[in-house]
């Protein structure tokens, strides 16, 4: 269908009025939003990330295409909820406390809502304790914890001790992620995976939750 591969193209070139035009257009056409979500966004930000495994892409162009997308899932949402169209799981995400980097984390939540999450986003400086109450609160599937330096990555530890002191730990999957951060460290720290970049955050967060 013409639309929804122009409304994909204009995701895929960060063009956000231009997919806001076409998700427009696309309603008021009476598709349906799942369809519109699917086949236009979820399948945009899906060759986004293959892009930039091909290193074709870079983060600029990355979180430019998730920007649009997310201008277009704003329209969308009402006609999704209206629809009763579930999302493919829950994820709470934030930057471990004493750590203010957010675009990294931003850039994973967004790609993860790009590929069918619903995302309760904590912000930067979040404390073990904030973690657990979101947890208990919005009863995600996963979560995901971000550092931007070898000094706060040890929060992350301390995030997952006190899901498992909690008592909350198994109900959630522990996602890991940020530049110092290994697949070796979050092994240790007991969390379920680790993800070096936001595209294969998705992919991972994707596998985990679909068993």
């Amino acid at each position: 269908m013409a639309l929804l591969d122009d409304l994909k193209q204009n995701v895929i070139d960060g063009n956000a009025p231009g997919t806001q035009t076409l998700v427009k257009q696309a309603m008021s056409e009476g598709m349906p939003a799942e369809k519109i979500l699917n086949e236009g966004l979820i399948a945009a930000m899906a060759e986004v990330g293959r892009l930039f495994e091909a290193g074709e892409y870079f983060v600029p162009e990355m979180l430019v295409a998730a920007r649009a997308m997310k201008g277009g899932l704003e329209l969308l949402r009402p006609a999704l909820a209206a629809a009763n169209v579930q999302s493919i799981g829950k994820v709470v995400i934030g930057t471990v406390q004493g750590d203010l980097h957010d675009i990294g984390k931003n850039l994973v939540a967004m790609m993860l809502e790009g590929a069918g999450f619903e995302i309760v986003d904590l912000g930067t400086d979040v404390s073990p304790e904030k973690f657990v109450e979101a947890v208990r609160t919005h009863q995600p599937n996963l979560v995901g914890l971000s550092a931007l330096l070898t000094t706060t990555m040890p929060k992350m530890k301390t995030t997952i001790e006190a899901l498992n002191a909690a008592g909350v730990r198994g109900n959630v999957q522990v996602m890991v992620g940020g530049a110092p951060v290994t697949e070796k460290y979050a092994t240790d720290i007991g969390a379920d995976f680790y993800a070096p970049d936001a595209s294969s955050a998705a992919v991972r967060a994707k596998a985990a939750v679909q068993g």
